[in-house]
């Protein structure tokens, strides 16, 4: 059995497309869909099926989904243990959120592969839930993202790199001296309640009693910071990693009480391969916030 065939089924079911696969894979969505038939004709069966434009697994593709994963993890862990061992050489499977993709992530990857230009990175980009589910299942070997508020599980290792609390996101002009009465009278841009940010926001807001005048609900910090920015409302955010070359006119507002503060940093698999790897990434992350210096401080 080839193991491309099983690569392009698996990312035609996690995309839900044969044309999203055919773009993830470099190739053309024919050549995808014929992978994914001949895999079909070898085992037998039908293990996907399309309704419109949407692709999803038959009851038989879902029973070999687990199982494709686990080979195509191992085909890698193979190539991983053939790399000369006194070059870090290799394949790092790294996720990342969409804000650290814009602001942390590039950096580091520009120093750790100027030291290891060996080192091959597939990153992919996605939520913090998603990416955790990634690493716990070994798809990724490590990740970018926020930690999750329950307990991670003993085959995962994290790594703190930054700890932000709440702030209240006004434009520059706009003067604050309540900032409680201000996210009660201002229009509110609310941070997703579905993400970890968001509901810390929201926890603070119903443990205060402050019921906001919402004008929109987005999951996105840059797309909120450019409404606010524009003097649409304001909003009540983790202190986050901007992208450096954001020209926003912003002001950030502590809080008067204390607050669960948002966690950003490293997690990953401990039964990977790629643990070398792993640890270089750690290391040149460490490097960069150092070389960033502390948080700009709040208004």
């Amino acid at each position: 059995m080839d193991s491309r065939y099983l690569q392009s089924f698996v990312y035609v079911v996690d995309l839900g497309s044969i044309a999203e696969a055919a773009r993830h894979l470099d190739l053309t969505a024919a050549a995808v869909a014929q992978r994914v038939k001949m895999l079909e004709e070898e085992l037998g069966t039908k293990i996907v099926r399309r309704s419109g434009r949407t692709v999803s697994a038959t009851e038989a593709g879902e029973r070999i989904l687990k199982r494709a994963r686990t080979v195509l993890r191992e085909i890698r862990d193979l190539r991983s243990d053939l790399n000369d061992t006194s070059t870090l050489a290799g394949q790092l499977r790294l996720g990342g959120t969409q804000t650290l993709i814009t602001s942390l992530i590039p950096n580091v990857l520009s120093s750790l592969l100027a030291h290891h230009p060996q080192i091959d990175i597939y990153l992919e980009p996605g939520t913090s839930s998603d990416l955790y589910r990634k690493v716990v299942s070994g798809d990724l070997d490590m990740a970018v993202l926020v930690q999750p508020l329950f307990e991670l599980p003993k085959s995962c290792g994290w790594q703190t790199l930054r700890e932000e609390p709440l702030v209240l996101l006004t434009p520059a002009a706009m003067t604050v001296t309540d900032v409680h009465a201000t996210l009660q009278s201002q229009p509110f841009l609310r941070y997703d309640r579905n993400v970890v940010g968001g509901q810390l926001a929201d926890a603070y807001l119903r443990q205060h009693g402050i019921k906001p005048h919402q004008r929109c609900e987005l999951d996105g910090l840059d797309a909120i910071a450019a409404l606010v920015d524009r003097g649409l409302g304001v909003s009540l955010v983790p202190d986050w990693l901007a992208t450096r070359d954001v020209s926003l006119s912003l002001a950030k507002w502590p809080l008067p009480h204390p607050f669960t503060k948002r966690t950003v940093g490293l997690m990953w698999n401990h039964s990977s391969a790629r643990m070398r790897l792993v640890q270089a990434f750690r290391q040149h992350a460490e490097a960069e916030l150092q070389r960033a210096g502390p948080q700009a401080p709040t208004t």
